[in-house]
């Protein structure tokens, strides 16, 4: 009882949680799961290919959206050892390091994610706000500049959250609440003070994905102010539909994103199916709907990958 009471004890494994009540169907779930995961990796996995060796997609949009898929690609890795190790072999259990590195990895990915929706958001004001100078402002270094700047404040603002969490003493039940290690939730399972735990996790929302968000709907105001400018009807629409995908990926991302911040925060009394519900919601549908949306909403893709396949099935006859 001593040692539990230590300051420093740390416990040796937490447990993850599958699907609240719905334990006796976890191997049926796994199913879904696994073809969500497959289309996640095969999805943007193919979308990188495509963009790295089709020469005419070598432009400011896709190179985003290369970044964009790279980030999924990584976001879908750093929770499938523990979502498919609890839905297919039923084991929760995961070392107490182990989870503190998922956790590292899933935020920092995240708010990288973030960062180049904002990308995006600057690129697509740009190409309609002044279209003669679209390759001038957005050069080939600018652009790898920004994807760099999004991976080192990802790493930096995301490094102290393990740091943090390792000084705190856990003497409760150490049951996480989700099927992969997420701030909040290992947070709450601490017994020591978590004040400045709970300052830094709400300065690093603010300073990232809200101050990221902000910017992406001052940009999206200027873009409208753009387009209602233009004379035609057909100059307006098209204008507006080069943003569509970018505009249903932001609404992919953050809206469950707020809310399981939002749960996290002020939701002690709802379902714990809610919270697992968001939280998948969060974590799996970016990564799976993003190609998708990508693949049938962009001309360029679509013909790209058409060539590409047809080529492969040309050299096989």
């Amino acid at each position: 009882m001593e040692f539990i009471n230590s300051s420093w004890f740390q416990p040796p494994t937490l447990f993850l949680t599958g699907i609240p009540r719905l334990e006796a169907v976890q191997i049926w779930i796994s199913i879904p799961l696994c073809i969500m995961y497959l289309i996640a990796l095969l999805g943007n996995s193919t979308i990188l290919f495509i963009i790295k060796t089709t020469s005419s997609l070598h432009e400011p949009q896709y190179i985003f959206l290369s970044m964009l898929a790279a980030t999924d690609v990584g976001l879908s890795l750093s929770t499938l050892p523990t979502v498919l190790s609890v839905f297919l072999l039923n084991h929760r259990e995961i070392e107490f390091h182990s989870c503190l590195m998922q956790m590292f990895f899933i935020h920092t990915f995240s708010s990288m994610e973030s960062a180049i929706l904002l990308a995006m958001a600057f690129d697509r004001f740009v190409a309609i706000r002044n279209p003669l100078h679209y390759t001038v402002v957005l050069t080939h270094s600018r652009i790898m500049g920004m994807g760099l700047a999004a991976m080192i404040r990802g790493v930096v603002l995301m490094v102290p959250l393990p740091i943090l969490l390792k000084r705190l003493p856990f003497c409760k039940d150490v049951i996480l609440s989700h099927c992969y290690c997420y701030h909040p939730d290992v947070m709450k399972l601490a017994c020591g003070p978590i004040t400045v735990n709970i300052i830094y996790g709400l300065s690093l929302v603010l300073c990232s994905f809200g101050v990221d968000s902000m910017f992406i709907v001052i940009s999206y105001s200027l873009i409208l102010k753009t387009v209602l400018g233009i004379a035609s009807k057909d100059g307006q629409l098209k204008a507006l539909n080069t943003c569509v995908s970018h505009i249903f990926t932001v609404c992919i991302f953050y809206v469950p994103l707020i809310v399981l911040a939002v749960i996290h925060r002020f939701g002690t009394f709802t379902s714990p199916l809610l919270h697992v519900t968001m939280a998948n919601l969060f974590l799996f549908l970016t990564p799976v709907l993003n190609p998708l949306v990508y693949s049938l909403k962009t001309k360029q893709i679509r013909f790209a990958v058409h060539k590409v396949f047809k080529c492969r099935k040309n050299l096989l006859t």
